[in-house]
C-alpha cells in the first residue's frame, strides 16, 4: 500500500528550512574560527556574524547596531522582561509589566517579573487589545514604583490577527513607558520598522521563518536603554548576551531574514489567496465552522497565512489527531508546551469556552494548491465523521 502523501500546514509553529537556509548554515559549519579570537579564521565568523547582524536588522527596519543574537525568541523575552535597566550606566527602574492577555507564554510568564508585578490587558471578542483598557492600566499606573513596560505582540500565533501596536504605542509614549513587541510571526509576512511601530524592542525568531532552530534576536531602538544582561560571562554581543555565537545557525537566520524581505508583497498575495479559497471551502462544507478573526461585519486584520477555526463538537486534541492521521500537519495553537494540547487562553481571553476546540492551520511560501484541496478533502471526512458522532479513523 504506497505510503500517504503528508501535507503540511503549520509553518507558524516552524516553517521548514529553506534551501538558502540549509546551504548558509552548511557553509558556516566550514568555518573553524572562533568569532571572539583575534587570528584570521576568528576574523572570518566574526565578518559572517557581522553580515548577519545587518541582514536581520534590516528585516527589523532597524540600526546593525542594536541587533543582539539570542538562542531564540523565548531567551529574547526572558531578556528584555526585566524590571532591570540601564539607560547609559544610569540605573532605570521598570515598576510593572503589562502583558496582553493573548501574548505567546514566552511573553505572558512575566520573564524576570515577579508575578505580582505582571498585570494582564484584556482584549476584545475579535481578539484584538483592548485600547481604552490598556489607557487606564498606565494611567493609574503607580509612577513612583517605576516605569510601566507593555509588552504587545505584532500578531496573534493562533489567530493571526494583528494588533494595533502603533495606536498602543501612542498611549505608551503619553505614560512614559517601554513598549516590546513580539513579532515573531509578524515578521516576513508584515512591514516591519521598530521606527514606525513606535517600539522601544522587538523580538524575532529564525525558524518562524525558513530558517534553522536555535537562533532569535533581540532588536533594540538604540543603544543607550538596554536591559540587565540574563547571559553572564565573556561579555560576547557587546555585553548584552555573553556565550560563543552560533555562528553556523546565525547564518541560516540571517539566509531566511534576506529571503523574507525579497518578493514579501507578490508571496503574501498568493498565499492569501489560498488561504481564502480554503476557508471559503470550509464553510460549503460545514456551514457552522466558525473561523476566529472572521465573522459577518466584524473582520479584523489577519495574517495572510493563518485560519484559527472551530467545528462544534470536535474538540482540539480529536481534531488534531484525526489531521495527523489524514496525513496533514496542523496544530492546536502555540507549539511551546512539549506536544501539550490544552485549552486555548487566546479563545479563553477572547470570551469563548475554554472547552471550545480550535485547530490552527498556517500556510507558507511552499503551499500549493494541492495542499489545500488534500486539507480540504480531510476537513470533509473528519466534520461528516463527527455529523456521525465519530472524529476519527
Amino acid at each position: 500500500m504506497p505510503e500517504k502523501v503528508r501535507t503540511y500546514l503549520d509553518w507558524n509553529a516552524t516553517a521548514p528550512l529553506s534551501a538558502a537556509a540549509r546551504q548558509a548554515v552548511l557553509a558556516a559549519l566550514a568555518l573553524d574560527g572562533n568569532p571572539s579570537s583575534v587570528h584570521g579564521e576568528g576574523r572570518a565568523a566574526r565578518a559572517l556574524i557581522d553580515g548577519a547582524r545587518r541582514d536581520v536588522a534590516a528585516l527589523a527596519g532597524a540600526e546593525a547596531a542594536h541587533v543582539t543574537f539570542t538562542s531564540g525568541a523565548t531567551e529574547a523575552a526572558n531578556m528584555v522582561l526585566t524590571p532591570d535597566f540601564r539607560m547609559g550606566r544610569t540605573p532605570l527602574s521598570i515598576g510593572r509589566l503589562y502583558v496582553s492577555a493573548i501574548e505567546h507564554p514566552a511573553v505572558r510568564e512575566g520573564g524576570r517579573f515577579a508575578k505580582d508585578k505582571v498585570t494582564e490587558i484584556p482584549v476584545t471578542p475579535m481578539g484584538v487589545v483592548d485600547l481604552a483598557a490598556l489607557e487606564h492600566l498606565l494611567a493609574t499606573h503607580d509612577a513612583s514604583a517605576g516605569l510601566p513596560m507593555v509588552a504587545i505582540m505584532l500578531a496573534n500565533n493562533e489567530t493571526g490577527i494583528v494588533q494595533p501596536v502603533r495606536e498602543a504605542a501612542a498611549i505608551v509614549r503619553r505614560h512614559g513607558g517601554l513598549l516590546v513587541v513580539d513579532a515573531v510571526q509578524g515578521a516576513g509576512r508584515l512591514p516591519l520598522s521598530i521606527a514606525e511601530l513606535d517600539a522601544d524592542f522587538l523580538i524575532l525568531s529564525s525558524h518562524k521563518l525558513g530558517g534553522p532552530k536555535g537562533a532569535g534576536a533581540l532588536v533594540a531602538r538604540g543603544e543607550v536603554l538596554m536591559p540587565k544582561p540574563l547571559v553572564h560571562g565573556g561579555g560576547q554581543e557587546k555585553g548584552h548576551r555573553s556565550g560563543t555565537e552560533n555562528v553556523s545557525a546565525i547564518a541560516g537566520f540571517a539566509a531566511a531574514a534576506r529571503a523574507a524581505i525579497e518578493g514579501m508583497d507578490g508571496r503574501n498575495i498568493g498565499i492569501a489567496g489560498l488561504r481564502d479559497r480554503m476557508e471559503a471551502g470550509m464553510a460549503e462544507i460545514a456551514a457552522d465552522v466558525v473561523i476566529h478573526g472572521r465573522l459577518p461585519g466584524r473582520d479584523v486584520s489577519r495574517l495572510c497565512n493563518t485560519t484559527f477555526f472551530s467545528l462544534p463538537g470536535l474538540k482540539s486534541e480529536t481534531g488534531q489527531i484525526a489531521f495527523d492521521l489524514e496525513g496533514i500537519a496542523l496544530s492546536a495553537g502555540s507549539a511551546c508546551s512539549s506536544g501539550k494540547v490544552g485549552a486555548s487562553h487566546v479563545l479563553t481571553a477572547m470570551g469563548f469556552d475554554a472547552g471550545l476546540g480550535a485547530l490552527r492551520v498556517s500556510l507558507g511560501a511552499t503551499t500549493s494548491e494541492a495542499d489545500v484541496e488534500r486539507f480540504l478533502a480531510a476537513f470533509g471526512r473528519i466534520a461528516g465523521r463527527r455529523r456521525h458522532g465519530v472524529a476519527a479513523a
